[in-house]
C-alpha cells in the first residue's frame, strides 16, 4: 500500500475544477493586523468565487457566527490574537454543531510543531503559514470545502438511513484499502488532515519526528472471511489500544486503510515512549475480551523510520517506507510460520501446523457458525 502518489494532486486538481463551478463560498477571515485582512478580503473576492467577511478579533468573530443567518462556509484563522487566540477560536466554532465540518484554515506565522498539532487536534482543516501564496491558497480553500461537501453527503445519506438497524449502519460496505474515519480517538487525525500535518512539519523542516506502522496482522485474510462490521470493530479496538498505550508518547496517529495506521512522534525521548508490540497487544486483547470478540487478532508494529527531510517528497516517501517496514515484519513472521523450526521453539513443526489450523477452524465457526463445514463434522 503507498502512502501517498500522482494521483492524490489529479484529485485535488478535480476538487478545484468543481470548486469553480460551486456559488460563492462564504468565508469569514479572522486577523488582528487590519493590513492582512484588508489584503486577504481584496484578495478573495478577486477569486470570484468567495464572498468574504472580515473580523479583527476572535471576538467579533464569534458575534457574526452567533448572527449569521445563513452559516459561514470557510474560516480563515490567524493563531497569535490578543485576549483569544485563534486555536481557542476554533475550539469554539468546532463547539457550535452546524460548524463540526466546515473548513477552518489557520493562516499564521507561528510555525512551531506545538501549534501546528494543537491546531489539527482541535479540528483545523488544512495550516497555511505567511507569507503565502494566493493561489496555493486559493487552491487550498476550493479543495477543503470540497471535502467536507463529500463528507457531508455521506453524512446525509446515513442519517437518511437511520430507520435501519444500528448494526447495518455500521456494517455499510467499504473496501479493504478504504481509509475509514474512528470516531472519539485523542491525537487522532482523519487522512485528509493527517496528510496536510505531514505536509506542515515538512515545510517547517522539523528534524526530530519519527513515523512508526502499526498493522493489523493478516487484515487482507481477516477482511475476506469477516463482515465489514467485525473489521471496522478490530481496526476500531486497534486504534482504541494505540490510544491507551501512546500517552506518554505524545504521537499523532491515523489509520490509513489495508489494516494500517501511521503514528508520528516527536524527539527521541518520545519516541522511545512508544509500547513495544507485545504492550500493544495486551491491551489490544484486553480490549477484544471486553467485547467478547475473536482472540486470535493481532497487531504488528514496524521499526520507526527518521522523518528528516528537506522535502514534503521526503517525508511522505518516509511514511511509505515506515508501511514497507510493517509490512515486512508481517511477511517475515508468515516465512517462519511457513519454515521447519528447531525443536527449541514454543512449538515443534508439526505441533505449529496443529495450532495455525485450530485458529483457522476457529474463526471459521465464530464467523459462520453452524453454517460452516467444520460444524457438521
Amino acid at each position: 500500500m503507498k502512502h501517498s502518489n500522482p494521483g492524490r494532486d489529479q484529485f485535488q486538481k478535480k476538487l478545484e475544477l468543481r470548486a469553480l463551478k460551486q456559488r460563492a463560498l462564504k468565508v469569514l477571515i479572522v486577523d488582528d493586523e487590519p493590513s492582512i485582512l484588508e489584503l486577504l478580503k481584496t484578495a478573495l473576492d478577486s477569486f470570484g468565487n468567495c464572498k468574504a467577511t472580515a473580523a479583527s478579533s476572535a471576538a467579533s468573530a464569534l458575534k457574526l457566527v452567533e448572527s449569521a443567518e445563513v452559516p459561514f462556509e470557510c474560516f480563515l484563522l490567524d493563531i497569535q490574537m490578543p485576549n483569544m487566540n485563534g486555536i481557542e477560536l476554533l475550539r469554539r466554532i468546532r463547539s457550535v454543531p452546524r460548524y463540526s465540518e466546515t473548513p477552518v484554515i489557520m493562516l499564521t506565522a507561528m510555525s512551531d510543531r506545538k501549534y501546528v498539532e494543537e491546531a489539527f487536534l482541535e479540528g483545523a482543516t488544512d495550516y497555511v503559514t505567511k507569507p503565502f501564496d494566493f493561489l496555493e491558497l486559493r487552491s487550498r480553500i476550493n479543495s477543503a470545502h470540497l471535502l467536507v461537501q463529500e463528507r457531508l453527503k455521506a453524512q446525509k445519506t446515513m442519517e437518511s438511513a437511520q430507520h435501519l438497524r444500528e448494526e447495518l449502519d455500521y456494517n455499510q460496505q467499504f473496501n479493504l484499502e478504504d481509509p475509514l474515519t474512528i470516531e472519539g480517538l485523542n491525537r487522532a487525525l482523519r487522512y485528509v488532515e493527517f496528510d496536510n500535518y505531514i505536509e506542515q512539519l515538512s515545510r517547517g523542516r522539523l528534524f526530530d519526528a519519527w513515523a512508526t506502522a502499526v498493522k493489523l496482522q493478516d487484515a487482507e485474510f481477516y477482511f475476506d472471511l469477516s463482515n465489514c462490521g467485525d473489521f471496522r470493530r478490530a481496526i476500531t479496538d486497534i486504534g482504541a489500544a494505540i490510544q491507551k498505550t501512546t500517552k506518554d508518547a505524545e504521537a499523532i496517529f491515523s489509520y490509513r486503510g489495508s489494516g494500517v495506521f501511521l503514528l508520528v512522534t516527536h524527539g527521541k525521548e518520545a519516541t522511545n515512549a512508544l509500547p513495544s508490540e507485545e504492550r500493544l497487544n495486551q491491551v489490544f486483547q484486553t480490549i477484544l475480551g471486553n467485547r467478547r470478540a475473536s482472540g486470535w487478532l493481532r497487531a504488528l508494529v514496524g521499526e520507526r523510520v527518521s522523518l528528516r527531510s528537506l522535502s514534503k517528497a521526503g517525508a511522505f516517501s518516509a511514511l511509505n517506507k515506515a508501511i514497507a517496514n510493517v509490512d515486512a515484519r508481517e511477511l517475515s513472521l508468515r516465512n517462519d510460520a511457513d519454515t521447519p523450526v528447531a525443536t527449541d521453539e514454543y512449538f515443534e513443526p508439526v505441533e505449529q501446523e496443529k495450532e495455525r489450523r485450530r485458529v483457522y477452524e476457529r474463526v471459521m465457526l465464530e464467523l459462520f457458525g453452524k453454517d460452516c463445514y467444520l460444524a457438521q463434522k
